[in-house]
């Protein structure tokens, strides 16, 4: 035997009941004996609360009335054969009379008793199974309808009932016994005292109906059909990678249903606890889908969690004092009082001296419980023992569970990393013995950010989704953009990264979109776009989102963009840029920036500010970390000086090299801006910086290649002509070098924390003498590699190489966030 239990959703509407009569139809056919259980009509529950709550305050619910007649009716006149009509809305007409008298004698009265409450409640479960009693009739003759009253007995604690389970289970019994042939739909969430008066379940009670049956029937089975795939590892409308978990304990179940996972009512899962019944989440709309099976007998697994779970809305309550201190039953005292007025407590967290208690309420008992302590506490209040009650609003519980979790090192940490991360503030922090939920209270705002950091950190089988905001969409811009979108396929495969860009700036429009941008489109959208382009929006939007694992990308070579990056720290947002102004601008600004991104756990790379795509910085920062020392470093970092000087020799004359340079795109418009080595010496103030040394620009001795008439020319012309002009200057450079073995470079030092920068001749024994094309280099003298130094070279200018070294940083982003 098994009992199916359709939810609100399951029977709200006439394309929902017909799915179910598809289910039903399967299960029948299967030749095993089913029970069902159903909620009222999904929203009728809360229609049939406010009519009530209208009737005490002697408003309208006759228009309510009217339109919950009107909708059972339409699905009777849809669903049901029409000879047999009459007699359904005729059952149907006298309920909702009878619900009409009540709500009248509420009116007059004006007063509304838990009893009564209940009462008018009912209503919506007797409506909803009579009917769909009647439509199941057509595919099954002996079909009927029970009211659950008749057989589930209760206390008289109306609108949350306690079970008799001895006499319901005998009644249970005998009556299924005395229908064994029939197809019998149970009226879910309602029940009866001993004086026959309706009482309710409670929250979810359909759901303990089900179980109620199935454990008085010892089934095989209880079914919890509703309009999800099962469980989820978090909720969907907040994380969309959150994906069905295929099962579960009944411990992990329950604390992830306590904690806002509504598929499934807590207590529902005792009665089936303790005959080990499995429960089964299946979804009515997608009947073929597995669902969730919460039962004993696990498969081992290897994931530490099982979900994530969460409460939107709650309020806290802190009360402090020395008059809590060693103090024997206070604890007892205060939650006494709560439970005895009927206020639920959440969470509990205590400090280890004593000294205060904060625990977590529905906000809607926020302040009854205030008022309750004040006047409970009265005494200790005025003698100054107790601190003044306080209540903070607009917070959200946070929850992870698992079994795996028990003796597992390290799951704290994981969980506060991935949330301090990304700048999820922990209010209060709460861990049971049993070690199955670790759960945190947070600022409500950041519930949707936290749910989704936690999800990626903790079921590592998926992708980590990098959330991107590009500013620049020129050449590197457009190259990068072009390799994320030729490579997200390895990167999902390979380093489990899904790179979402939301947005994109450049100097005219600017495009956001939170369902990411397409990349084979990119372009069009954002020509098409209405936003006109404004950094300081751009910049505003992207906090606003309070997304996780979000990036900054700077493609620019403005100084504009880089008055953002603190504001982005400061809101855990990591920068990735190609951009050499932030850094190479005064000391105090590089080292804020750092300090910034320390402080608020976001990363900060900018490989591709010295050497384009070449590892440079992190080669240096490795041997730092590593415990080397660094004695001197000697480098040439201008793909377009290396080009000049590597071609600068035979018959070449230099205004030919650089005419050529600037023909294949290695130069600035005006080569001066290259030659002048203003960009060279600021590749050297971030490698300085970056090896430990306070170096401003101005400490920088930079020597030059260009003789003054040259240098000081008034256009570009007239530069070419002063090259001309200057042609001795520099055929007696190149010829002197070449008598001598050697060839001009153009080298950067640092050593002994000063730089200097200078045109140099050097022989073949020296590692730069072979340098060749538009290559960068750079040799690491150290404590390790002194007779022999470490040596790295490769193309140091170009889009693709600079987007390359940009695309990498991202990666690393995506990996420091595992």
């Amino acid at each position: 035997m098994k009992i199916l239990k359709f939810g609100g959703t399951s029977v709200g509407s006439v394309e929902a009941l017909k799915a179910l009569k598809a289910v039903i139809k399967t299960n029948l056919d299967q030749k095993e004996q089913i029970i069902i259980v159903v909620s009222a009509m999904g929203g009728v529950t809360n229609q049939l609360l406010k009519m009530a709550e209208n009737a005490v305050e002697r408003l309208d619910f006759s228009t309510s009335l009217l339109e919950l007649e009107k909708r059972h009716f339409a699905v009777i006149k849809e669903l049901v054969p029409l000879q047999q009509q009459n007699q359904v809305l005729t059952k149907l007409k006298l309920y909702f009379q009878e619900l009409e008298d009540i709500l009248q004698g509420i009116s007059s009265l004006q007063e509304l008793s838990a009893k009564t409450k209940d009462a008018v409640l009912s209503f919506g479960e007797k409506s909803s199974a009579f009917m769909i009693s009647r439509i199941l009739k057509t595919i099954h003759e002996k079909t009927e309808f029970l009211d659950a009253s008749l057989v589930i007995k209760t206390d008289s604690s109306y609108g949350n009932a306690k079970v008799d389970f001895e006499q319901t289970n005998f009644l249970v019994k005998d009556y299924f016994e005395h229908h064994k042939e029939e197809l019998v739909v149970v009226t879910g969430f309602i029940s009866s005292d001993n004086q026959q008066k309706i009482t309710t379940l409670g929250r979810g009670g359909s759901d303990y109906t089900a179980a109620i049956l199935g454990a008085a029937l010892d089934a095989s089975q209880i079914e919890i059909w509703t309009d999800v795939n099962g469980m989820m590892t978090a909720d969907p409308r907040r994380v969309k990678k959150a994906f069905s978990m295929e099962e579960l304990s009944y411990t992990e179940a329950m604390e992830l249903s306590f904690f806002g996972a509504k598929v499934i009512y807590p207590p529902t899962m005792i009665p089936a606890f303790l005959k080990k019944i499995p429960i089964v989440i299946k979804n009515t709309f997608e009947p073929d889908f597995e669902g969730t099976y919460i039962k004993h007998d696990l498969k081992p697994t290897q994931t530490i969690i099982r979900g994530i779970s969460s409460v939107d809305h709650i309020s806290i309550i802190n009360i402090e004092g020395s008059g809590m201190v060693g103090k024997a039953g206070f604890s007892g005292r205060l939650f006494s009082l709560l439970s005895r007025e009927q206020v639920n407590v959440i969470l509990i967290t205590q400090s280890s001296s004593e000294h205060s208690i904060t625990f977590a309420v529905n906000p809607d008992d926020a302040l009854k419980a205030k008022a309750l302590i004040e006047l409970e506490f009265e005494l200790e209040l005025q003698a100054g023992k107790l601190e003044p009650v306080k209540i903070e609003t607009n917070l959200s519980i946070l929850a992870i569970v698992g079994e795996n979790m028990k003796k597992t090192p390290g799951i704290s940490g994981k969980l506060f990393n991935a949330l301090g991360r990304n700048g999820v503030n922990v209010v209060a922090i709460a861990q049971g013995s049993s070690e199955y939920n670790i759960s945190v209270i947070i600022y409500q705002q950041d519930l949707s950010k936290a749910l989704n950091a936690v999800h990626d950190a903790f079921f590592a089988e998926l992708q980590k989704t990098l959330n991107v905001f590009v500013v620049g969409v020129g050449n590197i811009g457009t190259e990068l953009l072009n390799q994320i979108n030729g490579h997200q396929e390895f990167l999902a495969k390979n380093n489990l990264i899904n790179i979402k860009i939301l947005g994109l700036i450049n100097t005219k429009k600017m495009l956001i979109d939170t369902d990411g941008i397409d990349l084979a489109h990119w372009k069009a959208a954002l020509d098409s776009s209405s936003a006109k382009a404004n950094l300081e929006e751009f910049v505003a939007q992207m906090k606003a989102l309070n997304l996780p694992n979000c990036v900054f990308i700077d493609n620019t070579a403005s100084p504009y963009p880089s008055k953002f990056y603190k504001e982005a720290f400061e809101a855990n947002i990591s920068v990735v840029t190609c951009n050499k102004i932030a850094n190479s601008g005064a000391y105090s600004q590089f080292a804020d920036l750092k300090n910034t991104a320390q402080k608020h756990g976001v990363d900060f790379y900018y490989e591709t500010n010295v050497g384009a795509g070449l590892p440079i910085i992190k080669t240096l920062s490795d041997l730092i970390v590593s415990g080397d020392k660094i004695a001197k470093i000697e480098a040439i970092l201008s793909g377009t000086i290396s080009f000049i000087f590597n071609n600068f020799k035979g018959e070449h004359n230099f205004h030919d090299v650089v005419k050529q340079a600037q023909e294949k795109g290695y130069t600035e418009p005006d080569p001066r801006d290259d030659l002048g080595g203003i960009d060279f010496m600021r590749k050297m103030l971030i490698l300085a910086r970056n090896a430990g040394f306070e170096v401003e620009a101005s400490d920088v001795n930079l020597g030059a290649i260009l003789p003054q008439n040259c240098a000081e020319a008034p256009n570009v012309d007239a530069f070419y002509q002063e090259l001309k002009n200057s042609n001795a200057y520099f055929e007696k450079m190149k010829k002197d070098a070449a008598q001598a073995g050697k060839v001009l470079r153009y080298i950067g030092k640092l050593e002994n924390g000063k730089v200097e920068i200078s045109l140099q001749s050097v022989g073949a024994d020296h590692p730069f003498y072979a340098l060749s094309g538009s290559d960068n280099i750079i040799a690491f003298t150290t404590d390790r590699y002194n007779e022999t130094q470490m040596v790295v070279k490769g193309p140091g200018a170009g889009a693709a190489v600079t987007a390359a070294g940009v695309f990498a940083d991202l990666v690393k982003v995506g990996a420091s966030k595992s």
